[in-house]
């Protein structure tokens, strides 16, 4: 790990540590302002862009540590590229069933999900932090689903031959998909453009659970694996396997989050909601 020293003038206190950030870039190119990390000396809490460098505690003369977080790509970026692999994929299996499992393999449900999740990242979502480090691109891609050509749940069938029963599943689903996405909306309602500001959501399940975006998508996932195949017990058990591994890694965020809201707001926070499962946990 290479430490230099680094002098940047101020005029004043009052400026914010983004301008700070920007005389950084200028003086060295290559340190964009999403690649600095900016601390107090001895410190290890990031501070925030927008705040002045007088209230981060930074005196006449003072030091902070800038560290290099490495290249830098864009959340939107990730989330595009992350749901390009779903979408290329299950057609290729869709289209040439044979070569993995033997016999059609329907995708409809799972295509539409994926598909939505692609136009949410386009045109929903509203993002804490601007970039993300780029070589956390390749775990980005590969912890959302495991062996994505072999794990994801796929429409093979049913349990049972009753139209009936599909009809059902298909009906849960949508509701399921649905109701993601209005969760979704919520979360962007809550934050003006180009800010990192938050705030307690409230209805449509909110006043439950924390995230019922992560409850809503493990429902969706729930009826796929109950609706997959009969003939192929491979891809069922699969199907099983993805959705306990899915629903774990978004329970493990949704708990983290659900901290991080109890520990913002504090009283304010209601105190008898859940973080993901309602009246659970």
């Amino acid at each position: 790990m290479t430490v230099m020293s680094v002098h940047i003038r101020l005029s004043t206190r009052t400026q914010l540590l983004q301008m700070l950030k920007g005389a950084i870039a200028k003086k060295y190119t290559e340190f964009y302002l999403d690649r600095q990390k900016i601390t107090l000396k001895d410190a290890k809490n990031l501070l925030a862009d927008d705040v002045t460098l007088k209230n981060a505690g930074v005196v006449e003369g003072g030091e902070l540590f800038v560290k290099d977080l490495g290249p830098q790509m864009s959340w939107k970026t990730v989330f595009l590229v992350e749901y390009a692999g779903p979408l290329f994929i299950h057609p290729v299996i869709y289209y040439f069933p044979e070569i993995f499992y033997g016999g059609p393999v329907p995708h409809t449900f799972v295509m539409l999900h994926f598909a939505k999740r692609k136009l949410e990242t386009l045109f929903v979502h509203r993002f804490s932090h601007a970039t993300m480090s780029f070589m956390n691109i390749f775990k980005k891609v590969t912890s959302l689903k495991p062996t994505p050509h072999k794990a994801l749940p796929y429409i093979c069938g049913t349990v049972c031959n009753d139209p009936l029963y599909i009809q059902a599943g298909a009906a849960i689903w949508l509701f399921s998909e649905i109701s993601n996405l209005i969760t979704h909306i919520k979360f962007r309602t809550l934050r003006p453009a180009g800010s990192r500001k938050r705030a307690i959501p409230q209805g449509y399940s909110f006043d439950l659970v924390s995230f019922p975006n992560y409850f809503f998508k493990f429902f969706g996932w729930l009826v796929i694996a109950s609706l997959t195949g009969s003939y192929a017990v491979m891809v069922r058990r699969l199907s099983w396997i993805f959705l306990v591994i899915s629903t774990y890694q978004m329970y493990v965020w949704a708990i983290k989050k659900h901290r991080a809201y109890r520990k913002e707001f504090e009283s304010e926070y209601p105190r008898d909601r859940k973080a993901m499962f309602a009246f659970i946990a």
